[in-house]
């Protein structure tokens, strides 16, 4: 399995979203439990800004993976974990440089 190794530029953004089961009952009680073994998964918005060269070679690397595949990668006070990238966006600046925009979900391996 492979590594993603680039930095992204400042600012990365994280989106934590928890898993639960909600039961609601008519007085206005609620119960909630965690759903799952993982039940927390982290969602991770990026950009990366360089020449056709470097943007090129991480989008080789994300289209090699399809959306599918998972990578290794390890994000700000997090540990190293697997993740998957389904989206990205491609911004032309002018001049040979480029803003590459990614976001990665977090993965799960059983």
């Amino acid at each position: 399995m492979e590594t993603f190794t680039w930095c992204p530029r400042i600012n990365p953004t994280e989106d934590v979203s928890y898993n639960t089961r909600k039961v609601k009952f008519g007085d206005g009680y609620e119960q909630v439990s965690g759903n799952g073994l993982n039940s927390r998964s982290q969602k991770w918005a990026m950009e990366f800004v360089g020449d056709d060269n470097y943007i090129s070679a991480i989008r080789h690397f994300i289209d090699k993976h399809a959306g599918i595949k998972s990578f290794f990668w390890k994000p700000p006070l997090e540990p190293l974990g697997l993740y998957r990238c389904d989206e990205h966006k491609l911004i032309p600046n002018g001049a040979g440089n480029y803003t590459l925009s990614l976001v990665f979900i977090q993965a799960f391996k059983s």
